[in-house]
């Protein structure tokens, strides 16, 4: 019985698609979050600023409400930080159950424009969780990384990579050591890539590793963060944020 409880935890909080070949889009039923696109051209008006969010379930806020997940948060923010001379567009592509290789498709298949002020990028959790070879994650996150800056209106000092949440510290996670060495893995490498690149690089997992100490930090589904965890990784983000639409 605990054996059935697991997979369907695993098909339905994590929208993972047991019976379809990995990494399709089609496996995922909610639609893409679509709120701004700037147009293609190379000037900005003065005083508005357009924000593309680009990941899966922690970026699309999974069972957390719309205003709630950390890219309407880091928004909003940014908008008090800039009142009331400035407006901030904001423009997600995400979905839960995405591994790297079906945002990359998304991307592509959205042909978004490439006139973004600031470009985050937080990806990677359900290459680990579907066990896919970490020999992909290699190969695809610098693809991500050099697409977001492509989209980053192609500066570097204009992208933001987050780090990946650890789910262990949740009560699906159970504490579970492995699961923690394993994203310690993906945010090594995402970490030393950014630094070998100078790319902006934000660290959020020790505010998820707090979740079993601190229920407030994981939301309803006690899988994905709450509002309250999100709140601080805008914490975190912000002053780079503000910095990089300042410059």
């Amino acid at each position: 019985m605990k054996k059935i409880i697991y997979l369907f935890i695993c098909c339905t909080v994590f929208s993972y698609n047991c019976s379809a070949e990995r990494g399709s889009i089609d496996d995922f039923s909610e639609p893409i979050d679509l709120e701004n696109d700037p147009s293609d051209n190379d000037t900005n008006v003065q005083g508005e600023y357009n924000v593309l969010a680009l990941g899966d379930s922690y970026t699309i806020g999974q069972s957390v409400c719309q205003t709630c997940r950390f890219p309407v948060q880091l928004r909003d923010s940014l908008e008090q930080k800039f009142e009331p001379e400035a407006t901030i567009g904001l423009k997600i592509i995400a979905q839960t159950g995405w591994p790297t290789g079906s945002l990359i498709n998304a991307i592509e298949t959205d042909n978004t424009s490439s006139n973004y002020d600031l470009v985050t990028l937080l990806i990677g959790v359900n290459n680990e969780f579907q066990n896919r070879p970490f020999s992909v994650y290699e190969s695809e996150f610098p693809e991500l990384v050099n697409t977001a800056i492509s989209k980053g209106k192609g500066d570097k000092t204009n992208v933001i990579v987050i780090s990946i949440p650890d789910y262990a510290f949740t009560p699906f996670g159970k504490g579970n050591p492995e699961i923690s060495a394993r994203i310690d893995t993906y945010n090594y490498f995402a970490e030393k890539y950014c630094i070998d690149n100078n790319i902006t690089f934000v660290n959020i997992t020790d505010i998820t590793r707090m979740g079993l100490d601190d229920p407030s930090l994981v939301a309803s589904d006690g899988l994905h963060p709450s509002e309250q965890a999100y709140t601080k990784f805008v914490a975190r983000i912000l002053p780079f944020a503000t910095e990089k639409l300042k410059n």
